[in-house]
C-alpha cells in the first residue's frame, strides 16, 4: 500500500498519508517518533471503539499487556533499521482481542520529522486455524487431553524446573479397571464416550498446575509438579480414585469402572523421562495385582531385580538412550531343502562396559521395569522394515518371527504398534509371525481371544513358543487361532537317542498335522536331529546347524550366496 522507497518517504505529506489511511480497509495509525498515535483511520477507530480516545496515546495502548513488549520491539526496530518490521499481536476491541499482523514503517516527512506508519491486517481467521492445528498436534482427539508429544514436553520442563530449584515432582500412570469388558460388551462407541467422561472426571480431580495426558487406549499419565512426598501424591490419587468410583451413565447403561494408579518421584525413582514413565507404569501394574482402586508408589527394592542388579538396570536405561540394543536374525529353514524361509528377530544388548549382555539377564528386567514395551515396539518395527530389505536381496517372499512378552500383550497399544510396523515396512500381514507363550494365553483368555482375533483379521500369524513347557491344557489349540507350534529345544537336544524326547516330538508333530498347524523345531545342532525331524514331518527348523543368529549385513551376504546357488537350477528349468 505504501511505497518504501527513499524518494517516496522524503516527499510524503501528512495530508496525503491521512487520505490514504482513510481509504484503507485496514486499521492504520500514524505515529510520532515516540510511538504515540497522531492519527488513526476510521477502520482503526471502528475496531477499537470511538470512546478509546486514541490521539496522543502510545500505540502499545491498543495491545494487551503480554503483547506490548513485542510491539515496542517492532517500533524500535523500524526506527533503528529504517526497514519495515512486522509483529503478530492481539489488538484490544470492545468485544474481544482481535489478532492482527502489524507492519510498522519509519519515514521522513517533508518537514524533516521522523514518523511511523502502522498498518494492521486482520489475521484472526488464520490465527484460529493455526491454533487449531497446534492443538491437534499436541492433544488427544478423543478426550482433548494432552497427547504423548505434549506430555513429553511437559515432563522435560518439569525435570528442568526441578533441577533448577532442587525440588521433586511426581509422575503417575493409571488405567481404567474393567474398561475392556465394557468395550467388548457394548462396543467402541460406548467405550469412547466412557473415555471422554472419565477424562473429564480425572481432569477435575487434579490440580490446575498438573498435566493429564491420554497415552493410548484407557491409559493415562499425569505430571504433578511439586508433589514430591507420598502424602501429597496419595491425596491427589485418592481424589482421582474417588472420581472414578461413581457410576457412569452412558447411553442408558449404568457402568462401573475404577482406576489403578502407580507413581514415581523425581529424582528418587528416576532422573529421566524414560525411567519415570517406566517406573510409574511398573507401580501401576503392582496396584492392579494387589487389589486395584489404589495408588502404589514405586519402590526399587520391591519392584526390580535384587539389589546387586540395580546398577544393571540403570545401565539398561542408559543403553536405551544411547542405542546400544540391536537385532540379530536367525535363519528358519525348510527341514528338507534347507532353503531359508524366514528369520527370527533376536534382541541383543552390546554394552561398551559389559560387552554382550545375555538376553536371559536383561529381558526379565525389561519386563519388570516396563522398558519391554518400548524395546518391543522398536523390535517389531525394525524387524519388519529389515525383512523388506532381505526380500529385495533374496528376490522372493520371506517372513519374520518376533517374540511378544506378557507385558506387551497386555498393552492396549499393541495392535496399533503392529499396524504401524506393517504399514511402515510394506509387508503383508502373513509375513509376520508373532511368538507368544502358553502362559500368556491362559492368564487372561478373554483378552487373548480378542487380541488374537484382531491379529488374524490382519492375516498376522501366531505361533506358540516353547510348546509343551508351560500349561498342560490343550484346549487353547481349539479355542485360539494358532498358526504354528515351536518345539522347544529341551525336546530336541537329546534326539534321536532319547526315546522320551522322540515320543514327545512325534506326538507334537502328529497333533500339528491333524490340526493343520505348521511346526518349527528350535535348537537343531546336529545332522541326526535334522534328519529325525524331517522324516517325522517337521516343516521348519532353526539352530546353529542351519544358521546362527546374524547381523543384517551377514544375512544379506547369506541370501546373496543362496540366490547365486539357486540361479543355475532355475535357469535349467
Amino acid at each position: 500500500m505504501f511505497s518504501n522507497s527513499p524518494e517516496r518517504r522524503d516527499i510524503a505529506s501528512k495530508a496525503q498519508l491521512d487520505s490514504l489511511m482513510e481509504a484503507a480497509g485496514d486499521a492504520v495509525f500514524r505515529l510520532n517518533e515516540k510511538g504515540e498515535i497522531l492519527f488513526a483511520s476510521n477502520r482503526a477507530i471502528e475496531l477499537i471503539g470511538p470512546e478509546a480516545n486514541l490521539a496522543g496515546q502510545p500505540l502499545t495502548a491498543i495491545a494487551p499487556d503480554p503483547d506490548q513488549a513485542a510491539l515496542r520491539g517492532a517500533i524500535s526496530q523500524a526506527l533503528a533499521m529504517r526497514v519495515p518490521s512486522r509483529v503478530n499481536m492481539r489488538m484490544k476491541t470492545p468485544a474481544s482481542a482481535l489478532w492482527v499482523e502489524l507492519q510498522i514503517t519509519a519515514y521522513s516527512t517533508v518537514q524533516g520529522e521522523v514518523e511511523l506508519l502502522a498498518v494492521g491486517r486482520d489475521i484472526s481467521g488464520q490465527h484460529a486455524t493455526e491454533e487449531r492445528l497446534r492443538h491437534m498436534a499436541t492433544h488427544d482427539a478423543l478426550t482433548g487431553l494432552a497427547n504423548r508429544s505434549l506430555l513429553s514436553d511437559r515432563l522435560r520442563m518439569a525435570i528442568a524446573q526441578a533441577r533448577r530449584t532442587d525440588t521433586g515432582f511426581a509422575v503417575v500412570a493409571l488405567d481404567l479397571d474393567g474398561f475392556k469388558k465394557v468395550n467388548d460388551a457394548l462396543g467402541h462407541a460406548v467405550g469412547d464416550v466412557l473415555l471422554r467422561v472419565a477424562a473429564a472426571r480425572l481432569s477435575e480431580a487434579i490440580r490446575a498446575v498438573d498435566t493429564l495426558a491420554r497415552v493410548g487406549g484407557d491409559e493415562f499419565v499425569a505430571v504433578l509438579p511439586g508433589a514430591a512426598t507420598e502424602a501429597e501424591i496419595q491425596a491427589i490419587a485418592r481424589r482421582m480414585i474417588a472420581a472414578m468410583q461413581l457410576p457412569f451413565d452412558i447411553q442408558g447403561h449404568a457402568l462401573y469402572v475404577g482406576t489403578s494408579i502407580g507413581a514415581a518421584i523425581f529424582p528418587d525413582h528416576g532422573d529421566s523421562e524414560v525411567k519415570l514413565l517406566a517406573h510409574a507404569d511398573t507401580a501401576m501394574y503392582r496396584a492392579k495385582e494387589t487389589g486395584k482402586a489404589r495408588c502404589v508408589i514405586y519402590d526399587q527394592h520391591k519392584f526390580t531385580q535384587p539389589e546387586h542388579d540395580v546398577s544393571m538396570e540403570a545401565a539398561m536405561f542408559q543403553a536405551v538412550r544411547d542405542g546400544e540394543f540391536l537385532l540379530h536374525y536367525q535363519p528358519i529353514v525348510d527341514a528338507r531343502t534347507r532353503r531359508i524361509m524366514g528369520f527370527e528377530a533376536l534382541m541383543r544388548w552390546v554394552s561398551p562396559d559389559k560387552g554382550l549382555v545375555p538376553p536371559a539377564q536383561f529381558i526379565p528386567m525389561a519386563e519388570s521395569n516396563g522398558l519391554i514395551n518400548l524395546l518391543g515396539a522398536w523390535v517389531l518395527k525394525a524387524a519388519c522394515v529389515q525383512l523388506k530389505r532381505f526380500e529385495e536381496v533374496a528376490g522372493r517372499p520371506l517372513y519374520v518371527s518376533v517374540n511378544v512378552s506378557p507385558r506387551q500383550f497386555r498393552n492396549d497399544q499393541f495392535i496399533d504398534i503392529m499396524d504401524e510396523a506393517i504399514q511402515l515396512s510394506g509387508l503383508r500381514g502373513e509375513q509376520l509371525l508373532l511368538e507368544i507363550t502358553e502362559g500368556i494365553l491362559m492368564s487372561d483368555p478373554e483378552h487373548a481371544e480378542t487380541l488374537l482375533t484382531a491379529m488374524v483379521e490382519r492375516n498376522v500369524r501366531i505361533a506358540i513358543d516353547d510348546f509343551g513347557t508351560g500349561y498342560s491344557s490343550l484346549a487353547y489349540l481349539k479355542r485360539f487361532p494358532i498358526a504354528a507350534l515351536k518345539i522347544d529345544r529341551e525336546f530336541i537336544k537329546d534326539l534321536p537317542g532319547s526315546l522320551k524326547d522322540a515320543a514327545i516330538c512325534n506326538v507334537v508333530l502328529s497333533l500339528a498335522s491333524h490340526l493343520n498347524l505348521s511346526t518349527v523345531a528350535e535348537g537343531v545342532e546336529s545332522e541326526e536331529q535334522l534328519e529325525f525331524l524331517a522324516d517325522n514331518g517337521c516343516a521348519l527348523v532353526q539352530g546353529f546347524l542351519t544358521g546362527a543368529p546374524l547381523l543384517p549385513e551377514n544375512v544379506i551376504a547369506l541370501l546373496s550366496d543362496e540366490s547365486r546357488r539357486e540361479a543355475p537350477s532355475l535357469a535349467a528349468q
